[in-house]
C-alpha cells in the first residue's frame, strides 16, 4: 500500500510538470497582420518598444506616447513626462536594437489594443537555484497614433 501510495505521489508531481516558455525567434512573423492598421499598431508598439523601453532613449517618448499616458503598473507613475522622469532615473540611454531584446513570445492586436508576450523566469520557490518560466504581458491603447494607456500584472512589492 505505501508503495502506491508513493507511486501516486511521484506520478502526480510528473504530472504536473511544466513545459518552460520559449520565445519566438520570428519577430517578423509575429508583426504581420492580414489587416494593414492592425500590423502598423504592432510595429509601433514594437518600436516603442526597443527605442524607449529597452535603449531608453527618452527623448523619442513624444514620438510614441499620448502626454495624458494612463499608467496602471502600480509601480510607475502615471502621465508622459512622469513616465520619462521615471526611466531617467534608472536607466541610461544605449544603442537601439533591430529587435526587441527581451525574450518574445508572441504579438495581439485587437482594435486598439496590443500585446506583448515575454518570457519570464523565476526562482523555484522550493529550491532558489533552481528556475522556472513562465510569461508577462505588457498591454497598450493606441488613441490617435499615440500609446494612451498600459497595463502588466506587476504587483506593488
Amino acid at each position: 500500500m505505501r508503495t502506491l501510495l508513493l507511486f501516486c505521489l511521484l506520478s502526480a508531481g510528473l504530472a504536473c510538470a511544466q513545459v518552460p516558455v520559449t520565445p519566438n525567434p520570428d519577430h517578423d512573423a509575429m508583426l504581420r497582420h492580414a489587416d494593414p492598421k492592425l500590423a502598423g499598431n504592432k510595429r509601433f508598439v514594437y518600436d516603442f518598444w526597443r527605442e524607449v523601453f529597452e535603449a531608453a532613449h527618452m527623448d523619442l517618448a513624444p514620438k510614441y506616447m499620448a502626454e495624458g499616458y494612463v499608467q496602471h503598473n502600480p509601480r510607475v507613475p502615471t502621465g508622459r513626462q512622469a513616465f520619462i522622469d521615471f526611466f531617467s532615473k534608472i536607466r541610461k540611454p544605449s544603442p537601439v536594437e533591430a529587435r526587441v531584446k527581451a525574450p518574445l513570445v508572441a504579438m495581439l492586436a485587437d482594435g486598439d489594443l496590443v500585446t506583448m508576450v515575454f518570457v519570464r523566469e523565476y526562482p523555484e520557490p522550493s529550491d532558489a537555484s533552481k528556475k522556472y518560466t513562465t510569461t508577462w504581458f505588457d498591454m497598450f491603447r493606441i488613441v490617435d497614433g499615440k500609446i494612451a494607456e498600459h497595463w502588466d500584472p506587476a504587483m506593488k512589492q
